[in-house]
C-alpha cells in the first residue's frame, strides 16, 4: 500500500470517528429515587431560605459541617475547585450550577461561622443552617445519615454521609458527584450531566 493510500484511509478514518455524534450520555443513576424534597432552613447572612429559591438551578447538595476536623474541608474545596474547572470549559453551564453546604451541626455552625467557611471555596456557595427538628427533616429528605458524637473536653465530632448530589434545576436528583475525589472528577461529572 502507498504511502498517499494509506494517508487517505486514515484521513477518512478520521473524519468519520469526528462527524460522527456523541453517544447520548446514560440515563442518570439516580433517576427516580426518592432524594430531596422540601426545606426551610437559614443562609449564610440570616435570611430564610426553601427549596424554592433554587428552583431553575442545578445544585451540589452537600450535607457537612464546619468543625469536621478531616472530610468535609476536602470535600468541599473539590466542590468549588471543580465547579471553577466547569466553569472554564463551559462558563455558561457552570453559571447555572449552585454549590450548596447543608450543615448537620447548628448548634455551631451559626450563619456567621457557614459565611467564614464557605467564602474560602466558590463565591456563589450557599451555607445553610437551622434548627434541630428542620436540619433533620432535610438530612431526611436527602437519605443524609448523621448523629451527634460523644462530647469530650475538645468538643464533639458528628458522624454523617458524605454524598454530594447533583439535582436538576426542579430539584430531582440526577447523580451522585465525586466530592470525595478530585476536583477535575466533579468537574468531569458536571460536564457529563448539566445541560
Amino acid at each position: 500500500m502507498s504511502r498517499d493510500t494509506m494517508i487517505r484511509i486514515l484521513s477518512l478514518a478520521l473524519l468519520t470517528t469526528t462527524c460522527s455524534p456523541a453517544p447520548p450520555p446514560p440515563r442518570p443513576p439516580l433517576e427516580g429515587a426518592k432524594i430531596g424534597g422540601p426545606f426551610a432552613l437559614i443562609d449564610q447572612d440570616g435570611r430564610p431560605r426553601t427549596d424554592r429559591d433554587f428552583v431553575g438551578r442545578w445544585r451540589i447538595m452537600y450535607f457537612g459541617y464546619t468543625f469536621c476536623p478531616d472530610v468535609c474541608p476536602v470535600d468541599i474545596q473539590n466542590v468549588g475547585a471543580g465547579l471553577k474547572l466547569f466553569e472554564k470549559q463551559d462558563a455558561a453551564k457552570a453559571a447555572q450550577v449552585m454549590p450548596v453546604f447543608v450543615t448537620v451541626d447548628p448548634d455551631r455552625d451559626t450563619p456567621a461561622v457557614l459565611k467564614q467557611f464557605i467564602s474560602a471555596f466558590h463565591p456563589r456557595m450557599v451555607g445553610l443552617t437551622g434548627g434541630d427538628p428542620a436540619i433533620d427533616a432535610v438530612a431526611k429528605e436527602y437519605s443524609v445519615y448523621h448523629r451527634k458524637g460523644v462530647a469530650t473536653a475538645g468538643g464533639y465530632l458528628v458522624d454523617h454521609g458524605r454524598q454530594a448530589y447533583l439535582m436538576d434545576p426542579s430539584g430531582k436528583p440526577i447523580a451522585l458527584i465525586p466530592a470525595d475525589r478530585s476536583p477535575q472528577a466533579v468537574a468531569d461529572a458536571l460536564a457529563i450531566w448539566v445541560s
